[in-house]
């Protein structure tokens, strides 16, 4: 299967996790990109990937014309977005337009209204979208969701869930580090830093795994470093439609954390806790019997999780996978589309799409609002 990308160039960090992603299962082909809005450095990066240089382009918007007027055994077949988050929405209304399925990562859209709108387009287009959550696709993430859905826990009534990193403690972006200054500057990143970033994957997160949505929240954002327009540290209290009650928090200004999201699911009977760096245990504890150690691919695991592992027990497993693992199912569903891109979607992995692209851009604002406001509960908005 044949995949374009704008974005990613020379430099840019998550661009190089995407084609490693896209690559791991041998199924599907870079064959064109606009990887920078640098004419020069996106040609660069195509040659440095190998590509076609007749198919490196200035600009997305030249790809996406050029592509549509290829046979269609040669043109792409979907566009994966990785630019800062003002592009997504312009870039996957332009792709749509010309008939191109979608992966962007997230935040979908900079605003909720260009998230609606992207929802219209959808509908008006019937073509695929796909939203890059890639912690969901964890095999040890996909057995917790399993584990809860049916009951293992009882009824769900705590959820804390945390993603924090230190890499951002002093202010790199004065220094033109390029990841820094876009995800700090409004413009390019949207209303928050640190929520957009990586709080909106936590929030993702705990609905997955749980199952329930948040229905109303309050929160504080805190912007540490001296200086900075938009948040790096920010804390947010959930109430989900079942009753249940969590805590999120999020920070960039942590020093020595790496990387690290932990989820902790609190029920009536049980409970379970999982962290992305160290991505192959997940720990259920019950109200009695002793706690229990659920390894990636060991025995025990369920249907979903085994068909998300790559390699056997003890085999490291972590973050490529996991993106990988979304790769995988979306172009399954391209290639089933239009007649069974539904029941592609359901046989594997569910990727996350446009329901996860609302609630994930209506997260962000309400945070914001919440943040900015001497009110304490605030409705979760209607999507």
């Amino acid at each position: 299967m044949r995949y374009g990308m704008v974005g990613g160039g020379d430099g840019a960090f998550i661009g190089a996790v995407h084609r490693s992603a896209a690559a791991l299962d041998g199924r599907l082909e870079l064959v064109c990109g606009a990887f920078s809005s640098d004419p020069e450095r996106s040609r660069r990066s195509g040659a440095q990937l190998l590509l076609d240089p007749g198919r490196c382009y200035a600009s997305y918007e030249d790809m996406f014309r050029r592509e549509a007027a290829l046979p269609p055994d040669r043109r792409m077949e979907f566009v994966a977005i990785v630019t800062p988050n003002h592009l997504h929405w312009p870039v996957a209304r332009q792709a749509l337009a010309r008939g191109f399925h979608v992966l962007s990562d997230k935040p979908a859209t900079l605003s909720l209204d260009e998230c609606r709108a992207l929802r219209d387009a959808l509908r008006d287009t019937g073509l695929l979208y796909g939203l890059t959550h890639p912690y969901t696709a964890y095999p040890a993430i996909v057995e917790a969701r399993e584990r809860v859905a049916a009951g293992e826990l009882g009824r769900v009534r705590k959820v804390l869930v945390e993603y924090v990193q230190g890499w951002l403690a002093e202010p790199i972006e004065r220094a033109g580090n390029p990841q820094a200054e876009w995800r700090l500057d409004p413009a390019r990143a949207g209303l928050s830093s640190c929520m957009g970033d990586i709080g909106v994957h936590a929030f993702n997160l705990a609905e997955h795994v749980t199952g329930e949505r948040v229905v109303a929240l309050c929160a504080v954002l805190n912007r540490t470093v001296d200086g900075r327009q938009l948040d790096d540290d920010g804390a947010a209290l959930l109430r989900f439609a079942s009753g249940a009650h969590g805590v999120l928090s999020a920070s960039q200004v942590c020093v020595g954390e790496e990387n690290d999201l932990r989820l902790r699911v609190y029920g009536e009977r049980g409970s379970l806790d999982w962290r992305q760096q160290e991505p192959n245990s997940l720990w259920l504890r019950y109200i009695d019997r002793p706690a229990q150690l659920v390894r990636t691919a060991a025995p025990g695991m369920g249907p979903g999780a085994l068909a998300a592992t790559r390699v056997p027990a003890g085999h490291p497993e972590g973050y490529i996978e996991a993106f990988a693992n979304l790769y995988r199912g979306f172009a399954a569903r391209v290639a089933a589309f239009p007649e069974r891109a539904d029941a592609a979607n359901g046989e594997w992995l569910p990727v996350p799409g446009i329901d996860a692209a609302l609630r994930g851009m209506a997260f962000i604002e309400a945070v914001v609002a919440a943040s900015a406001s001497d009110a304490k509960w605030h409705a979760f908005p209607d999507v």
